[in-house]
């Protein structure tokens, strides 16, 4: 059984609800055909015409002539507005396919590939689809088209002229087909190029005010050289083979042309054609030419264009989100992990052989030293990864065959780092749902971002990434968020790090006091009166777990986690 193609769905997303236009741009296309045909036929009559001084017959052939140059003005006008319509709807729905796809990856890919290539693909891939591969197409229909009705009407007039006519239009065709197979792998080499270069642009403007505090502009720019150069190197290659195949296919072309009007010459001082027949001939020489050295260009260019297109189906394929067995948005017993291990990169394992149960409905603090694998817990827990070792169970189910969407039904995270996209506040809340007035202004009470609200209003824009919040008001918005959404589990990772002590106090109270969901809370706030109200402290030291326990029995102990209260505790407000 043959495999499916990964690049169909994508191609069938350029035609959905858009193939009356396709077939309207292809039939005015068309229509060029036989007007350039009686545009040659006029030129032939004019020139037999003056041979034969018919003032009457040049007269009504004048007429003709403009009525054709109205006809094919309005064609070409048409033309152009159909052809717009269908290209913009086709590009629009595999742009939204694509970001669909793309959208439907698991947690865990978006924190290992770079945004770089997705940027890519969706931008500058998209230019050389609609050109090399979209337009290309009405070409590939039109020429063939076009090449058998000159064929047909040159045989009208004279057999011998249009078979050697024929037989020259080999030179292009050989002379172009030898370039396709390279041109393919230089256009691949461009997106590539491209990708790496749309990264680090990315990364250097991301990161730029990083860059200024440590005087690093000559560095970053030395960065920046480097991709470009590549970038407009591979840009420069790509276009001198295709000027290379296409000077080629020009200079065959003028033999061709030559050939036919000195054969035709010939023929003509034989007595065999006329004057005009020989002009009819020249003129339509382009329309034997183009498809012998348009349509292997085309096919090339098409086939380099089909392989972005493959490029992003690879994509969206790479660490694509698995299916599984969906769970009820209820966490019943408790969330259980037994001797897990897991690490980026084999052999440097991030947690080793860590068990810890979270029970439904209680609360638990995460603690330890930075890079003691408190947040690779946090991510393996909504998915991330499945290779990981041990057993990762949710109510009995092992974490691997749990589909993710269901997992994030039931599970909500509460990053370091704060995205907001460049909307209201209250949008970057709902994250664009509709909720009741009265759940989103509860969300804003607990998270403690009323105070925000009230001064700058629920309609204020945050900005590009927030920039318009402050890094404590960013937090809130993302607490806000996942009080909002009410999962059974909620997952807080450093969530009130950028928070100032009583704002953080509140809302760590507020996490407490949520009855009925499951809390795991990463934190570097060693507040004794508020870690004595967790149900159970486990403590996370270099990718093991060196203690569990209430506050008080953690203290008692005096181990490790005694160690890390009393260095770095907070006193009691």
């Amino acid at each position: 059984m043959r495999k499916p193609d990964p690049v169909r769905p994508y191609i069938r997303a350029f035609y959905e609800h858009n193939r009356l236009r396709f077939l309207g741009a292809a039939a005015l296309y068309i229509l060029e055909i036989p007007s350039m045909l009686v545009v040659s036929w006029v030129l032939g009559e004019v020139m037999d015409a003056i041979a034969a001084l018919d003032t009457d017959r040049l007269t009504r052939l004048l007429w003709a002539a403009a009525g054709i140059a109205v006809f094919l003005g309005v064609a070409e006008m048409l033309y152009y507005r159909v052809l717009s319509g269908w290209l913009g709807r086709a590009l629009t729905q595999y742009k939204s396919y694509a970001f669909r796809r793309l959208s439907e990856k698991g947690i865990g890919a978006f924190v290992r590939e770079s945004t770089g290539r997705y940027l890519s693909v969706l931008t500058s891939d998209v230019t050389v689809i609609s050109s090399d591969y979209l337009q290309n197409l009405l070409e590939l229909i039109v020429l063939p088209l076009n090449f058998l009705a000159t064929l047909v009407f040159l045989l009208t007039y004279s057999p011998a002229l249009t078979g050697a006519a024929v037989i020259l239009c080999v030179l292009p065709f050989l002379g172009v087909s030898v370039f396709g197979p390279e041109l393919a792998r230089r256009e691949k080499a461009l997106s590539d190029a491209n990708e790496g270069f749309v990264g680090r642009a990315k990364d250097l403007l991301s990161g730029f005010a990083v860059i200024k505090s440590f005087k690093s502009e000559k560095e970053a720019g030395r960065s920046f050289d480097g991709e470009n150069r590549r970038l407009e190197l591979a840009r420069s290659r790509r276009l001198l083979w295709r000027g290379a195949m296409q000077g080629i296919g020009s200079s065959l072309s003028v033999v061709m042309q030559f050939g036919i009007f000195f054969i035709g010459a010939y023929l003509a001082l034989r007595g065999s054609i006329t004057a005009g027949t020989v002009l009819i001939f020249t003129n339509l020489s382009h329309s034997l030419i183009q498809p012998v050295q348009q349509i292997p260009q085309l096919l090339a260019q098409r086939k380099a264009a089909r392989g972005l297109i493959g490029k992003l189906a690879d994509i969206v394929s790479e660490n694509a989100s698995r299916s599984g067995e969906p769970v009820e948005p209820v966490l019943r017993d408790a969330i259980e992990l037994r001797d897990v291990t897991f690490g980026y990169e084999p052999d440097k394992p991030v947690l080793r052989d860590v068990s810890m149960r979270l029970e439904a409905g209680k609360a638990y603090a995460l603690v330890g030293a930075s890079g003691s694998g408190k947040s690779t817990l946090l991510n393996l827990l909504m998915g991330a990864s499945e290779g990981y070792a041990g057993s990762l169970t949710v109510d009995g189910k092992e974490l691997r065959e749990i589909d993710p969407d269901s997992l994030y039904d039931l599970e909500s995270l509460i990053g370091q780092s704060v995205f907001l996209f460049d909307d209201t506040v209250r949008r970057n809340i709902t994250m664009f749902r509709d909720f009741p007035e009265e759940a989103v202004d509860s969300a804003v009470e607990r998270s403690g971002l009323a105070p925000v609200i009230r001064e700058k209003g629920a309609d204020y824009r945050c900005g590009e990434g927030g920039q318009g919040l402050s890094g404590g008001e960013r937090q809130r918005v993302s607490i806000a968020r996942a009080l909002l959404r009410g999962t059974p589990v909620l997952l807080l990772d450093e969530a009130t790090a950028s928070l100032d002590n009583e704002t953080a106090r509140k809302i760590t109270e507020s996490v407490l006091a949520l009855s009925g969901i499951t809390r795991l809370a990463v934190t570097h706030r060693l507040d004794g009166e508020l870690l004595s109200r967790y149900d159970r402290i486990f403590v996370l030291r270099d990718g093991r777990l060196a203690e569990q326990g209430t506050f008080d029995e953690l203290m008692g102990k005096k181990g490790y986690f005694y160690s890390l209260y009393t260095v770095s505790a907070e006193p009691a407000a």
